[in-house]
């Protein structure tokens, strides 16, 4: 039995979750109403709702046309997100709110200014590389990761100064660990797993999700079940397995949600082709688009969210541990790197 399915586990679970302010560190949807009604359902505050992966700037700009629309067309249900004021206020108002995310900084091309430009556009959480080779590095697929270039170095202290969140999910290791040496402000891996639990080239290291934590970021736990220790068999049971293990390692403080929830792209589709071609056309890096890829059982889709909270319940984990994991910890980090 999972421990939503136990009654008297699950009331004590859904008060808990309500109060929370849940933040989801990264998902990628086809997003729609139906995805923003599960989130509400769900109690989902604010995600990080990331959809550039090889997008130039063109297509960055249509990205927040996108949101703009959206925002509009269901402003009943959600609210854009810039500080964490806004987060706040989501909360109160019962919408979930929403923080543009990238996950490749390709639609800055080679122009540093425009990460300002983009920032007072809404996008507040860029990934710094997608997979493989851009302007700023390596990605965690590319060949050979030659690291932190010097344009990436301008990028990162960039990105520090107007205000983005550095996110490390898909980047090179050797990149990866040159950004957190030289961003001045914390950076975040927002969706991952242990390597330590599971050897797949997307996990990360100890070493890195250590580093990450004592510069002040945080680490995003995945719910992408291929990276966890189960496979496609993985529960909610297993996620939390995971989380318990980055715990140990960087502290409390240092772990949140990462869902990676990337609901209702047809399978296989266009989205996967391009999510797994180098810069969306080229060779395939990833075999995403064919394979099967399941969410843990118990958690496969948004509206299930407080199934996360009933299983960290089981564990006796106390109130206070719970919220800072559901919320708490990403809002010290986005208060820090965002400012007022």
């Amino acid at each position: 039995m999972l421990a939503h399915e136990d009654p008297a586990i699950m009331e004590r679970a859904a008060a808990l979750h309500a109060r929370a302010v849940v933040f989801d560190g990264l998902s990628t949807c086809n997003w729609s109403r139906t995805i923003f009604e599960e989130m509400k359902a769900g109690g989902v505050t604010a995600v990080n709702a990331a959809s550039v992966l090889w997008e130039d700037l063109r297509g960055g700009l249509d990205n927040i046309s996108d949101w703009r629309r959206m925002l509009a067309e269901n402003a009943d249900l959600l609210r854009p997100v810039r500080t964490v004021a806004d987060i706040h206020a989501a909360k109160r108002e019962g919408r979930t709110g929403i923080s543009i995310g990238w996950q490749n900084t390709s639609p800055i091309e080679d122009r540093l200014q425009d990460i300002g430009i983009f920032k007072d556009l809404g996008v507040g959480i860029m990934q710094l590389t997608y997979n493989t080779q851009n302007y700023s590095g390596a990605g965690y697929l590319e060949l050979t990761d030659s690291g932190l270039t010097g344009f990436g170095r301008e990028v990162v202290h960039e990105m520090n100064r107007v205000g983005v969140l550095c996110d490390l999910s898909h980047v090179g290791e050797r990149t990866s660990f040159d950004a957190i040496a030289w961003s001045r402000q914390p950076c975040a891996i927002s969706h991952v797993l242990p390597r330590a639990l599971h050897d797949v080239p997307r996990n990360k290291m100890d070493a890195l999700l250590k580093a990450c934590a004592e510069a002040g970021g945080i680490i995003g736990i995945s719910l992408f079940a291929p990276g966890l220790r189960a496979g496609n068999d993985a529960t909610v049971e297993d996620y939390i397995d995971a989380m318990a293990h980055v715990i140990a390692l960087v502290g409390e403080d240092h772990v949140g949600l990462g869902a990676d929830f990337s609901l209702d792209h047809p399978r296989p589709g266009p989205y996967q082709n391009y999510a797994s071609r180098d810069k969306g056309m080229a060779r395939n890096l990833t075999e995403f688009a064919t394979a099967k890829i399941n969410k843990p059982r118990g958690i496969q889709r948004i509206h299930e969210m407080p199934h996360i909270t009933a299983a960290m319940v089981r564990r006796g984990w106390g109130d206070d541990l719970i919220l800072k994991l559901l919320g708490g910890n990403w809002l010290r980090l986005l208060g820090r790197v965002w400012g007022g």
